[in-house]
């Protein structure tokens, strides 16, 4: 159907790019993925969403945990944690020698798209995996308990503290990374895809960088969205949970609303309803349990795309 661009969080976005990976040729896809999580912890440069999608496509992942890879071992983190060292966010040995590559090459001056894109290619993943800036944007939560970096919500509190609000640090001053830039500007670009990743925690940073939300919108092409919720819940991760904090129904009206101006089209699960105006609203199975659901998901969505009418030129 020609070339598709998915914009993708963690766990969940990685799966759906998984199926997408596996319906489309390697030209035909370009994966934005959120940096607003990455950290750097013991001197390490961390990246974990751009890791979890890269060990996703290569097919290294740990299946059980979805992020990690399969057949790890803790070394390191054993011997830190004899040694009173901080363990609060796991480090695997064999995700340690990616870190300390991707560690190496920032501080020789790599742009973060160079050394993603090497790191793709030494695991042979063939789609591009762009990160959504080359400059660091890192997601902050003013929570009941005061401000915390992301990790420090994520892992350390494992999501405890109640949200009251989500800023972007660094993000006025980011730009998209180029080939995300490329990749949107295609003359012969089809569509675009949300993948089922947290709106808030995974999508609003890439969308907070200047010019994104523009370059999606100029694109005049379907943009379709993915929910991340079945029946009221998350399928993973705390986003019934902040959206509850922030006021907001657990449900996919309100993932519309939040999407609003943005897409043309919402994907929910068979079992729920929406009644967003303006907004096409398709039916699936969208729960991937396996890779097959996976394959299965992205071709029902790439049908869907298929028969769409291109969206108007925007403002």
């Amino acid at each position: 159907m020609g070339p598709i661009v998915a914009l993708c969080g963690g766990v969940g976005g990685a799966r759906l790019a998984h199926g997408l990976a596996q319906c489309l040729a390697p030209d035909d896809l370009t994966i934005i993925v959120n940096t607003g999580d990455d950290f750097e912890h013991l001197g390490l440069a961390i990246s974990p969403d751009l890791d979890t999608v890269l060990y996703t496509l290569a097919g290294v992942a740990n299946r059980e945990q979805g992020w990690g890879r399969a057949g790890e071992t803790l070394g390191v983190m054993s011997e830190l944690k004899a040694l009173a060292g901080p363990d609060w966010f796991l480090l695997g040995d064999k995700d340690i020698a990616l870190h300390l590559i991707r560690t190496q090459a920032l501080q020789a001056g790599e742009t973060l798209s160079a050394v993603m894109a090497r790191l793709a290619a030494a695991l042979g993943v063939g789609p591009a995996l762009v990160p959504m800036s080359d400059q660091p944007v890192r997601t902050i939560l003013e929570t009941a308990e005061g401000t915390l970096a992301f990790q420090d919500y994520f892992v350390a509190r494992r999501c405890a503290p109640v949200v009251k609000a989500i800023r972007f640090e660094g993000a006025a001053d980011a730009r998209p990374a180029p080939a995300a830039e490329a990749a949107l500007q295609r003359p012969d670009l089809a569509a675009i895809i949300l993948c089922p990743s947290n709106p808030w925690l995974s999508m609003d940073p890439i969308l907070s960088v200047p010019g994104m939300r523009d370059l999606i919108r100029s694109a005049a092409v379907p943009v379709l969205a993915v929910s991340p919720i079945i029946g009221g819940q998350a399928v993973k991760g705390p986003t019934a949970k902040i959206m509850s904090e922030l006021g907001l129904a657990c449900t996919n009206d309100a993932i519309a609303a939040h999407y609003a101006g943005l897409i043309d089209h919402l994907v929910i699960d068979r079992a729920d309803t929406c009644s967003a105006p303006g907004l096409t609203i398709h039916t699936a199975d969208i729960l991937m349990r396996d890779e097959a659901d996976r394959a299965r998901l992205a071709g029902e969505i790439l049908d869907i795309l298929m028969g769409s009418t291109p969206a108007p030129q925007g403002d």
